[in-house]
């Protein structure tokens, strides 16, 4: 019988789940290995258990009974037909089991020896199947030592899958234990949750699969139980909107004409402020004000209807009560490309669900693609369109979508201040139509954007996420800032835009195999942005090996402490790098190992054009595959009246001409906050952002960028291998 047919007859009997030995069918016939068996009904059939060789074990069958061995239900290494009938009495007594309705007794040969391996599956809502591997007993049981995976898995996932477990040196045999088969293990994931596995042919029928345990050994595996559980017949998780081809996105970004819903002539509500907005970012193509009554709106000609626009709008604000919105939207007439929803009370509020619903239904009926509702807008340098005030005009290479408005607004503000220079940010708040995904794609396929940023809180049709980003291969880094990944945070994003955010293992394993980097907190996400931004991450090798300079021994101590801890090394440099500092003859208290530390009278020797001799013997001798300078700005005041920033910013940049590639670079100005010091950090901010090179604010800072361009790189050059 096929996949189908015996998941169809368990729905037809009205079963929640598969017994073992049905559960078991399934395994055998995608190819993995289970144990010869036999079902008998009671202890006295056990006569006629007929070809199978002792030893034996016997297990209860109860739908009503999860855990057979808690409850008394499975019986090993009986030798023969009357010890399997006494176990089978003795069972059928058990308190655990009697009363219960019993479907029979499995009696299966005994698995050879091995090593206990668990290998389970789990449906997650937005993403799908999702398996997962560990090792048996107190490796799973107590230190939760397992690894997941979104499926299908290619081989190479299977094989990181097994290197990524704590215990994993056991399956190669410790302690006068033999080693087990890797592959067997391998092949058995792959049957289960490659392309074409099981997990991907009953993806909407299993909600969790645990073989538990599979007996690993030299020669194979075998799956000794089985446990199958049924999604209900609810169908699959709800999808983003048809998707839309990524070019269709240019007018988006790029509007020849622009609408307006919710502005007003005699007051001033959040529409009149998106008009005034951006008339003072130098939008110079025509806005139109729908209003069903005056003649004019923010000194523009206002029009009653969409009919009555001289042009057809690539672009509408909406920003109107959340009931008048779906007429709005049914109203279009196919006169309107793309229109935003600002106004909430939809989706993310439980009285607002059908709203939304009308709201697709009536942006399909007027032939419009529909961004929101509960957002705030969208900034786009290149067609100078904006909604928070007075961003940067000049057109970056840094793309984000935020499902959230507010954090949008935080992202643009806060990353100016960085160095950050964007070719769009979008806020989706409820993802209704349009959503990530579809954005995503539009910025993998950009000539302007070289990183995509995203902040999300749930995504839709997760699958599609996961398809995107594996189609994308990390040949463009995509940086994901996750909201709600512990419980509380779950519970927060819901109520804020009505949204299923996952498990957080979903988002891990996203990460792993999709090479996207995952961020903890919006500062993070800002500063890995900036390193993308900035710096050209390899393509063959992982950066580990950092060369740290500057003044602030404490400081530099601690950051390599720091470094290390974020899987980045800074070793001491070897002879010719030792022996090149040291002709360099630099004045007492200076610290030629890695870190070097050079304090403000080095700094200051020959103007700051010291700088660039000590980086020409690091980079010349010592080969580092990214340095880090840091200076303490306040310790240069009172020190003098020779300045030697500028000329150890010019020493950083003239190193990296005469070295292109070598090394990644990267300047950390550290502040008192003193009002000015903060002045000349943002000068020379400026001064090394025109260069190329990133500023950070601190050390730690820069270990959390390094570090995630680092993963990129790691999961770049493993794909390349």
């Amino acid at each position: 019988m096929d996949a189908r047919s015996i998941i169809a007859d368990a729905r037809r009997d009205g079963r929640q789940a598969l017994d073992e030995e049905t559960g078991k069918q399934l395994l055998a016939g995608c190819g993995i290995a289970v144990p010869q068996s036999i079902v008998v009904a009671d202890g006295a059939a056990a006569a006629e258990i007929d070809g199978l060789s002792y030893p034996v074990v016997a297990k209860v069958m109860s739908e009503e009974i999860l855990h057979k061995s808690d409850a008394g239900g499975v019986q090993i290494n009986l030798q023969s037909a009357d010890a399997v009938r006494a176990a089978i009495d003795t069972m059928a007594e058990a308190p655990g089991i009697k009363g219960r309705k019993i479907d029979g007794y499995l009696v299966e040969e005994m698995a050879p020896k091995g090593q206990e391996v668990v290998v389970g599956a789990v449906r997650d809502p937005q993403f799908g199947p999702m398996i997962m591997v560990g090792l048996g007993g107190i490796f799973v049981e107590v230190l939760a030592d397992v690894a997941f995976r979104l499926c299908p898995i290619t081989e190479q996932d299977a094989v990181s899958m097994l290197d990524e477990l704590r215990g994993s040196a056991l399956l190669d045999g410790v302690r006068g234990q033999a080693a087990v088969s890797r592959q067997a293990i391998i092949d058995v994931l792959l049957k289960l949750g490659g392309e074409g596995g099981l997990l991907m042919e009953l993806c909407d029928d299993l909600a969790e699969v645990d073989v538990n345990p599979l007996i690993v050994s030299a020669d194979g595996a075998v799956a000794v139980d089985a446990r199958f559980i049924l999604c209900g017949e609810e169908g699959e998780a709800s999808r983003d909107g048809a998707a839309v081809e990524p070019g269709d996105f240019e007018k988006l970004f790029a509007p020849d004409a622009i609408a307006v819903v919710g502005a007003s002539s005699t007051g001033v509500t959040i529409a009149n402020t998106f008009i005034q907005r951006m008339h003072n970012f130098g939008f110079d193509k025509p806005i139109y004000p729908i209003h069903p009554k005056a003649d004019e709106v923010e000194g523009l000609k206002a029009y009653p209807s969409f009919a009555d626009m001289p042009t057809p709008a690539d672009y509408c604000y909406i920003a109107v009560g959340a009931a008048n919105v779906p007429p709005v939207l049914a109203s279009m007439e196919n006169r309107v490309r793309f229109a935003q929803v600002i106004s909430s009370g939809f989706a993310e509020v439980s009285h607002g669900v059908d709203l939304e619903a009308d709201l697709v239904a009536s942006a399909q009926k007027g032939g419009v693609r529909v961004l929101g509702p509960n957002c705030l807008g969208m900034y786009s340098p290149r067609g100078k369109v904006t909604f928070p005030v007075a961003p940067p005009k000049e057109l970056g290479t840094v793309g984000v979508i935020s499902q959230s408005g507010g954090l949008g607004t935080d992202i643009i503000t806060r990353g100016e201040r960085r160095g950050i220079r964007f070719s769009g940010l979008v806020t989706v708040g409820n993802s209704a139509d349009l959503g990530p995904n579809d954005l995503l794609e539009f910025y993998l396929a950009d000539s302007e954007t070289k990183v995509v940023g995203m902040y999300v809180e749930g995504i839709r049709d997760g699958r599609r996420l996961f398809d995107v980003l594996r189609r994308n291969n990390a040949d463009k880094p995509v940086v994901i800032l996750k909201g709600g990944r512990t419980q509380k945070g779950l519970a927060a994003a819901a109520s804020h835009t009505g949204s299923l955010a996952g498990d957080d293992r979903v988002w891990v394993a996203l990460s792993q195999q999709t090479g996207c980097v995952l961020a903890e907190t919006l500062d993070e996400f800002l500063d890995i942005l900036l390193a993308f931004q900035t710096l050209t991450p390899r393509r063959d090798k992982a950066t580990s090996q950092v060369a740290l300079f500057g003044n602030g021994g404490g400081t530099s101590v601690l950051a390599t402490d720091f470094f290390y801890r974020h899987g980045l090394d800074i070793d001491p440099f070897g002879d010719a790098a030792y022996k090149g500092l040291e002709d360099l003859e630099l004045p007492p208290g200076t610290s030629i190992a890695n870190p070097v530390d050079a304090p403000v009278g080095t700094m200051q020797q020959e103007e700051g054009r010291i700088a660039e001799k000590i980086l020409d013997v690091i980079y010349a001798n010592a080969s580092p595959e990214a340095l880090v300078m840091h200076l303490n700005l306040a310790a240069f005041v009172g020190r003098g009246p020779i300045d030697p920033l500028d000329n150890l910013i010019t020493a950083a940049e003239r190193v990296q001409e005469k070295y292109p590639g070598q090394a990644h670079f990267a300047l950390v100005l550290r502040s008192s906050g003193a009002p000015d010091i903060e002045e000349s950090k943002q000068k020379y901010r400026q001064r090394a952002l025109d260069v190329g090179i990133p500023v950070y604010d601190e050390l730690s800072n820069t270990a959390f960028a390094l570090s995630a361009v680092s993963r990129y790189e790691a999961f770049v050059a493993a794909r390349n291998w």
